[in-house]
């Protein structure tokens, strides 16, 4: 059952902060195992299939703003996501100059329900890092640690692909992939012209049924939207409402952790948190607190967790509480193919995603940075909506009419819409997602004069982009332009500079921020332990992305999925052997 406020006093096998990737493969494994679990979560339930939440398969002109995103819904007034980057009464600052950007999802399921699906494994060289290029730190654990969990990650939620034998981009257990759709054969040309790869995606949507439980994608394209028939991957939808239907899993919506309770030992005791229905503070008991929350927000409850035995938080012995933040690179460019425009209309929606991208090809020995990307490309003919036309004037002198000259249609009317028409379907794009190295000056702090609206202190971000990010993002726009070109694309735009850094976005826009709490076998450099557990209080553990060491060239949620099923093992076996 849902809560939306429950007096303190309840006490718990396990207390669960964050439903996302995380705290929702915690929130299953725990409860099976028979633990009774609370799942405290910041934002309200969510569930796609019901109809006040339901935005799939909505045309656009059912929104008041035809689909245009808002504060609290960013990516668009349709898009499954709530939160954001700038959300009213939860600030976050920033310090020296430097910029990050901070995405919160507010919502049960959390960020899993909007993302793009792309399901990654790391490969056994992404563990070893710092033994590979000297920069950073090499994981306590390998891919052979890792590698039974992502196998039963597979085959519990689905994944789509194709056997490709890449040493780095190790295969898995995969359903089958969709084809490609005509602008990604076009894109492949031009990929093949470059002896760049181009391979199947690698998509968490079922495109065969895998249980009674959940639906078969039916290709509308709106996995961004979450799906009412349950066939792509979201935590809310596959890990915590079935848990609550099968096991002991009682859900607190709309209540911000502020801190992790703690005895005279240093032991955890539960969390307290402020309820958003009536801005009162309640706690919850429990034997073990499991962070969830995502990388920053963890680290933020542990920074918070002040007490005697612990005077600035919770793991924060190491000096390391906070530091290493990173997030990936990323970089776009767009073209026009001209033989697409004016092309024939049909269905060809596919995913809600790419059905083809690229891995990671070079050997960054031979180049001039240290670490490498994928790309994912995008395009065709999605349904039209908020933003659709926008930047004909740039765009219009590419539309040639009957008489072979650039089109002389006006700005407005019947012109504009014929020149968006013969326009739809012939642009295409690529973006590049890639690693930056984990440096020890990029971090999060609490800020020591500012507080939230529940009173709670929130977060400071210094970071910087080093020249290892910036060489590969003109590395990106290198590849970006031969690929377009060699498809035959006509360039969108100035090719990015040295000026914006080559196009490189600003930290946190890509939203795979890692590493705050990274786990390690040194306490005196680490805050987690192999198992994600804290070495400072042993009852608690972080199950996101706060305990990568660094990040790979991948999306980083099939690894939080991964390592959060390794450590709620865990947990079970040490409570069985009362070390718990």
């Amino acid at each position: 059952m849902s809560f939306e406020i429950k007096q303190s006093g309840d006490t718990y096998d396990v207390i669960i902060v964050g439903s996302g990737a995380g705290g929702g493969m915690a929130s299953k494994v725990l409860s099976e195992a028979g633990l009774s679990v609370a799942v405290v979560e910041a934002g309200g339930d969510f569930d796609p299939a019901k109809e006040d939440d339901r935005t799939q398969l909505r045309p656009p002109w059912e929104s008041v703003r035809r689909g245009a995103g808002t504060r609290i819904r960013p990516f668009g007034d349709f898009d499954a996501a709530i939160g954001g980057w700038d959300i009213e009464g939860e600030p976050y600052t920033r310090k020296n100059g430097t910029q990050f950007d901070w995405f919160r999802s507010r919502m049960v399921g959390g960020r899993t329900n909007h993302w793009g699906r792309i399901s990654l494994r790391f490969g056994p060289n992404d563990f070893k890092r710092a033994s590979i290029d000297g920069l950073g730190d090499d994981w306590p654990i390998g891919y052979d640690d890792v590698k039974p969990y992502y196998d039963r990650v597979d085959k519990l939620i689905g994944v789509f692909g194709s056997k490709e034998g890449i040493y780095n981009e190790p295969d898995g257990f995969f359903l089958p992939p969709p084809k490609p759709r005509l602008h990604e054969l076009y894109i492949k040309k031009g990929a093949d012209k470059a002896a760049i790869p181009m391979i199947p995606s690698r998509l968490s949507m079922l495109t065969r049924p895998i249980n009674n439980e959940r639906g078969v994608c039916f290709f509308c394209n709106q996995c961004n939207r979450a799906c009412g028939a349950y066939a792509d991957f979201s935590a809310g939808t596959c890990l915590v409402h079935p848990a609550m239907k099968k096991g002991q899993v009682d859900l607190y919506t709309h209540s911000m952790v502020r801190k992790v309770t703690t005895d005279d030992s240093g032991k955890a005791t539960g969390v307290s948190f402020v309820s958003k229905v009536d801005m009162k503070e309640y706690r919850l008991n429990s034997r073990v607190v499991v962070l969830g929350a995502s990388a920053c927000e963890s680290s933020r409850i542990l920074m918070n967790s002040k007490s005697k035995v612990f005077p600035n938080g919770i793991g924060a012995s190491s000096g390391t509480l906070g530091r290493y933040l990173h997030d990936s690179t990323g970089a776009d460019r767009m073209g026009i193919i001209p033989s697409l425009m004016g092309r024939e209309r049909y269905n060809e929606d596919g995913v809600g995603g790419m059905h083809m991208y690229t891995p990671w090809w070079l050997d960054n020995k031979n180049l001039d940075f240290a670490r490498g990307y994928h790309i994912e490309y995008w395009g065709g003919m999605g349904q039209p909506s908020y933003g659709t036309g926008m930047g004909m004037d740039s765009m219009r002198k590419y539309v040639i009419d009957e008489f072979g000259k650039p089109s002389p249609n006006g700005g407005y009317g019947a012109g504009l819409k014929k020149d968006i028409r013969t326009l739809y379907g012939s642009t295409l794009g690529m973006s590049g997602r890639g690693e930056s190295v984990p440096n020890y000056d990029n971090y999060c702090e609490i800020d020591p004069d500012t507080v939230d609206k529940y009173g709670i202190p929130v977060l400071r971000f210094n970071y910087n982009w080093s020249d290892q990010e910036i060489k590969q993002a003109k590395h990106m726009q290198d590849t970006f332009e031969e690929i377009l070109t060699n498809a035959g694309a006509i360039l969108l735009g100035e090719k990015p500079g040295p000026e914006s850094k080559y196009g490189l976005a600003a930290p946190g826009r890509i939203i795979h921020e890692v590493g705050t709490a990274r786990m390690g076998n040194d306490p005196k450099s680490s805050v987690c332990n192999s198992n994600s557990q804290v070495h400072d209080c042993k009852n608690v553990f972080v199950v996101d992305a706060g305990t990568f060491v660094s990040q790979a060239d991948k999306n980083p949620t099939w690894t939080i999925l991964a390592l959060s099923w390794r450590a709620s093992d865990y947990i079970v076996s040490e409570m069985k052997k009362k070390n718990l």
